[in-house]
């Protein structure tokens, strides 16, 4: 029975994938920054971890607990929405932090295993906002094509192994915490320069009037079909929206 340890399962695609790959039958080590009872249910195939993805010492302490995994499936992530000119680089960092620097520390960490067994997958969660031009989401997409191109270059020095890196591109899906997490807890209003704001309304405007979203299945579907996925392909969209836009591209 193969394993999947999967970062970020508190909620939304994390928590929709860790349950697809439960119900598919393997053993999940579903991490998060703060569990909590009644995420995810119990079984004796899913084992819920702490983890912070920003701290070496959080990540070699779980490598060190859960024994060997076939597939990390790199999900935490920090949303952010905001006019660049207006975002603290405090604000910068910590998205940066985990969205970029997290996906490497926990990629690095498996790899030994991984390469002395010959086989893994390394499945990175990006986003649809590598597919397009959008506004508000300048360091967010920053910090997601810096996970492109690192995915890109890895899955060839991985090849010689037996051993594949693949990313997830998932479309929009609005969650009730959505807003307040992408501002890091705080109003759009305070990321946003008043000679901007106009703009900034009808981008948001836009963004939730769009006719289709990506659900959560989709995306743990998406990433079912990249951790099986032998052919070379590298990116995988998930979600009409993600599709249209990689279509469009």
């Amino acid at each position: 029975m193969k394993t999947v340890l999967i970062t970020g399962t508190s909620s939304g695609y994390g928590r929709a994938t860790a349950l697809h790959f439960h119900e598919q039958g393997w053993n999940v080590i579903a991490t998060m920054r703060t569990p909590r009872p009644g995420i995810l249910p119990d079984s004796d195939r899913l084992r819920v971890v702490a983890l912070d993805v920003t701290s070496p010492e959080s990540i070699a302490e779980v490598f060190a607990t859960v024994g060997p995994v076939d597939v990390l499936v790199n999900n935490a992530g920090v949303p952010s929405i905001s006019v660049f000119e207006g975002t603290p680089m405090a604000r910068v960092r910590e998205v940066f932090e985990t969205n970029t620097f997290g996906v490497m520390a926990m990629t690095q960490a498996v790899l030994p295993q991984f390469r002395e067994r010959g086989s893994g997958v390394v499945v990175n969660v990006t986003s649809s906002v590598v597919l397009g031009h959008m506004p508000l989401s300048a360091v967010y997409k920053a910090s997601k094509l810096a996970v492109e191109g690192f995915t890109s270059s890895l899955s060839l020095e991985l090849a010689p192994f037996g051993v594949y890196a693949k990313t997830v591109e998932p479309g929009a899906c609005l969650t009730t915490n959505f807003a307040t997490r992408a501002t890091g807890g705080g109003s759009l209003d305070t990321l946003v320069p008043e000679p901007y704001a106009p703009f900034a309304k009808k981008a948001m405007d836009d963004f939730t009037g769009q006719d289709v979203f990506t659900k959560e299945s989709d995306v743990a579907e998406t990433v079912w079909r990249a951790a099986h996925d032998t052919t070379g392909q590298l990116r995988f969209p998930a979600g009409p929206d993600a599709m249209a836009l990689a279509q469009a591209k």
